[in-house]
């Protein structure tokens, strides 16, 4: 990989050094490092025709009818699960929700596999799990369920449809990138997750919730975006890395643009896991209007930045600028165009 180095000045050279050293952080990141290893796998399982269903987004997108099946599934660490059962089993559903909500969908129902090794461990996740289904409007309809187990996994499938896609591939120069992200959560510490979702209760909050999930959506409908994600594991930069690299674009990112909460340092916050987060790529002209959909809901939107040919993911942050990845010496997943 080709980054830039840090370049020596009277007024930014302690910022340029600052500024590298966290991209270098990041880049060595073991979520990060995960999303490398799709490219084993999909060596292995890769579908004989990847016109009909392509690797790289965040459900498969199956053609059907006027629109598409969307297809998708999350599996958690036996060692979260243990830590955090009952939300282990809220995020089986939330995350789910969360990608078909980025490919432009609505969700249908879950499936669940878990496996623990008693049966009150396994009440606590599955309450998490329903009470997941409740808030997002979603249900369990099956799965398989092991009480007798030597481990606390769990593992959830999730079914939708969308009439317009929004993809990992249709990003294009010129267009500018747009972050929204709910600020109004909390962290779980010691966890990189912010959660904005779980402590939502009711009817109100269940409304809450599903309204927000319902902006994205509508904005493929509308024909505002084509291409989006929905902020992962691997964090804001990991996860524009990956939008970059499907669609064949590099970007460039203003750090300070960035909606962030006034108490999370900056490095906590790139690598974070928002309940609610996502990038989108649009027309300048569109920004505004999409931009607008959010703050109607109280959801901090923001353009960070702007997609160009280059292959490179460059970062900005107070006047300084560092290369954090360059696609066209190191590809992340080998989902290039």
């Amino acid at each position: 990989m080709v980054v830039a180095p840090a370049t020596q000045n009277p007024a930014g050279g302690v910022m340029t050094r600052e500024l590298a050293t966290l991209l270098r952080t990041l880049r060595q990141s073991r979520a990060l490092a995960a999303k490398e290893d799709i490219a084993e796998v999909a060596a292995i399982l890769s579908p004989a025709s990847r016109e009909a269903v392509r690797l790289g987004d965040d459900c498969a997108a199956i053609p059907d009818g006027d629109g598409y099946l969307l297809l998708a599934s999350e599996g958690f660490q036996d060692s979260f699960v243990r830590a955090m059962p009952w939300f282990a089993g809220y995020c089986g559903v939330m995350v789910n929700v969360s990608d078909i909500a980025a490919m432009g969908g609505r969700p249908t129902a879950v499936v669940d596999a878990l496996w623990s090794d008693t049966s009150e461990a396994a009440a606590s996740i599955l309450a998490g799990l329903h009470n997941g289904a409740d808030a997002y409007g979603v249900p369990v309809v099956g799965g398989h369920t092991n009480m007798r187990s030597s481990h606390n996994s769990l593992s959830v499938a999730i079914l939708g449809r969308a009439r317009h896609l929004l993809t990992s591939f249709d990003a294009r120069p010129d267009e500018v990138l747009i972050a929204a992200i709910d600020l109004r959560g909390r962290w779980h510490d010691p966890h990189p997750f912010w959660d904005a979702s779980s402590s939502l209760r009711g009817v109100e909050g269940a409304a809450r919730l599903r309204g927000d999930i319902e902006l994205l959506p509508s904005i493929a409908e509308d024909g505002l975006s084509r291409a989006a994600k929905d902020i992962s594991m691997a964090g804001l930069l990991g996860t524009a890395l990956m939008l970059a690299e499907c669609s064949g674009v590099g970007m460039t990112i203003a750090l300070d643009d960035i909606p962030r909460p006034k108490s999370a340092p900056m490095e906590r916050w790139l690598s974070a896991f928002p309940s609610y987060g996502y990038l989108l790529t649009a027309r300048p002209d569109d920004a505004e209007e999409i931009m607008a959909r959010f703050h109607g809901r109280d959801i901090a939107a923001a353009v960070i930045g702007r997609c160009d040919s280059t292959l490179r993911l460059d970062v900005i942050w107070d006047g300084e600028k560092e290369t954090y990845w360059d696609l066209a010496q190191t590809p992340l997943m080998g989902f290039a165009p």
